[in-house]
């Protein structure tokens, strides 16, 4: 039970990155709304931070995997 408590914290994690994944498009976007020339390397920059954010929901799903079959 206690497995799965630990899991279930850890996967609590997501959230919060999934919301700082939308606030980093949501902020590029509106960026290349005012500017069209910065398309281009705002996108990069764009992709290069999701990656960063989508990372720590990739350890929160590996830390909960982790609790629940090694644990």
């Amino acid at each position: 039970m206690s497995k799965l408590l630990a899991a279930a914290i850890a996967i609590m994690a997501v959230m919060p990155s999934a919301l700082g994944e939308a606030l980093v498009c949501v902020k590029a976007i509106d960026g290349m709304a005012r500017n069209p020339e910065m398309a281009g390397k705002l996108r990069t920059n764009m992709i290069l931070a999701c990656t960063l954010v989508e990372t720590t929901a990739i350890y929160a799903l590996l830390i909960s995997i982790l609790c629940i079959f090694v644990g």
